[in-house]
C-alpha cells in the first residue's frame, strides 16, 4: 500500500543519509593516508641509498613510508574499501530486491515506481 512504500522510502533514506557522514570521514582517511603512501614512497624511490642497501634496511631508513604503507595494508584488511562506497553498496541491494516488485531507487533511497508491464 501507499503508506507502506512512503514508510520504507523514509526508512530507506533515512538510513543511507546516516551512512553518508561515516562514509565522509572515511573517505578522507583513506586519501590522507593514500597521499602519505605515494608521499613516502616517491621519497623512498628517489633516495640513491635505496639501491645500495637491502630491502628491509632500506624499509628502516624511510620510516614514514613503511609506517604509511603498513597503515593502508590494515586499512584494506580492516574493510575501507567497502565502508568508503556502503551506501551504493545499500542502493544497488535495495535495487536487486524492488526489481522483484517493478520498483528501483536512487542513490539516495528515493522510491523509482515503474510503469506496470502492459499483458496483452
Amino acid at each position: 500500500s501507499f503508506p507502506d512504500l512512503k514508510a520504507f522510502e523514509r526508512r530507506l533514506t533515512e538510513y543511507i543519509a546516516c551512512l553518508q557522514p561515516a562514509t565522509g570521514r572515511w573517505r578522507m582517511i583513506l586519501i590522507v593516508v593514500s597521499v602519505c603512501t605515494a608521499t613516502g614512497a616517491w621519497n623512498w624511490l628517489i633516495d640513491p641509498e635505496t639501491q645500495k642497501v637491502s630491502f628491509l634496511t632500506s624499509l628502516w631508513n624511510h620510516p614514514f613510508f613503511t609506517i604509511s604503507c603498513i597503515t593502508l595494508i590494515g586499512l584494506f584488511f580492516a574493510g575501507i574499501h567497502k565502508r568508503v562506497v556502503a551506501p551504493s553498496i545499500i542502493a544497488a541491494r535495495c535495487r536487486t530486491v524492488l526489481a522483484e516488485y517493478n520498483m528501483s531507487c536512487d542513490d539516495t533511497g528515493k522510491l523509482i515506481l515503474k510503469p506496470r508491464p502492459h499483458v496483452q
